[in-house]
């Protein structure tokens, strides 16, 4: 299954479909690649993926252990490195709402983070960081 269509629109930027919902995401190249940092590069929806896979699969446990944890959020930060280019490091600083977790679910809803699968499919060499806060809800 076809998940989205990419399309080169000029200029360094690039157009993204998702094909099942039709919604639409444009990148440009960072400054620091020619770009003019105009929207969302690429190495940017890289590390914000792993902020949002991490939310998202705490939110699926949260949901089947009837917690909720809505309004929690994440701040990403990324370095590049070079030869070759690529991202050196992702640093996830997440605070979650905490309406009486309990110490139980705050360490399952860490660990649940840590095994996402979009953490799991980045490369080891790949340092990722997760700073975690919980919040009174």
């Amino acid at each position: 299954m076809i998940v989205s269509k990419v399309t080169y629109t000029g200029q360094l930027h690039t157009s993204l479909h998702h094909e099942r919902s039709g919604q639409l995401i444009e990148t440009d190249a960072p400054p620091d690649n020619n770009g003019k940092g105009e929207a969302f590069s690429p190495t940017d929806l890289l590390a914000t993926s792993l902020a949002s896979c991490m939310l998202t699969v705490m939110g699926i446990y949260a949901e089947k252990h009837g917690l909720d944890i809505s309004g929690s959020m994440a701040t990403v930060d990324k370095s590049m490195a070079d030869g070759p280019r690529r991202v050196q490091a992702i640093i996830v600083d997440m605070t979650v709402v905490d309406r009486d977790l309990g110490e139980v679910h705050r360490k399952r809803l860490r660990d649940t983070a840590l095994n996402c699968p979009v953490y799991r499919s980045l490369s080891e060499n790949l340092e990722k960081t997760l700073n975690l806060h919980f919040v009174n809800g």
